[in-house]
């Protein structure tokens, strides 16, 4: 017998062709089928994954794609986070996986989100870049391989370091959706700040 999971689904954008509830409904029910979910819970952590390039095409804006999947950066100033000044965190806009939080973030005047250091040290990776004819240090997403901007020496006190990263590659999450969204293990660091 199988069993339908009801789920929210947040439409984004509209692909000519592509329908955004038939898609999620579909990798749902592949998830059902081969009875897994795509955030299963392996010893109290979830387990953050990449969707396939498919997925990816159809569920990402035209800029999270580029940004994301192609290295791409973004306008700066004309874009969502660089001035978000609310509560919370902010997840991989392709695998979910927590990667930094308001409490880290301050006003670098470069005109995109940037924090001193990351939520979870684990959920990131850094690597060399030399694109651009300059030495860089990439910021990827561990479990989803989403470029998620560059991390510079030039930051404040306590890391003196920069994690400019692009609002097209982040999900923000408020302090008041933690819990419904899964990820209430963080609203602690928010009653710590009190």
């Amino acid at each position: 017998m199988r069993q339908r999971i009801i789920t929210r689904i947040t439409i984004k954008s509209s692909h000519p062709g592509t329908s955004y509830i038939d898609t999620a409904q579909a990798e749902i029910d592949f998830w059902v089928r081969n009875g897994k979910k795509g955030s299963e819970v392996k010893k109290g952590k979830k387990a953050y994954q990449k969707p396939d390039a498919v997925t990816l095409q159809r569920s990402l804006m035209p800029m999270q794609y580029t940004v994301t999947q192609q290295s791409g950066t973004e306008p700066p100033f004309q874009n969502e986070y660089w001035d978000n000044k609310r509560e919370g965190i902010y997840v991989d806009v392709v695998s979910g996986e927590p990667l930094f939080s308001s409490l880290d973030k301050f006003d670098s005047g470069t005109g995109w989100p940037s924090f001193t250091r990351p939520l979870e040290p684990g959920n990131i990776v850094e690597k060399k870049d030399e694109s651009l004819f300059m030495a860089r240090t990439e910021v990827k997403s561990k479990h989803g391989d989403s470029h998620l901007g560059h991390v510079f020496p030039d930051g404040p006190r306590p890391t003196g370091l920069r994690y400019c990263m692009n609002s097209a590659a982040l999900r923000f999450i408020p302090k008041e959706d933690l819990e419904k969204e899964g990820y209430g293990e963080f609203l602690k660091l928010f009653d710590q700040k009190k």
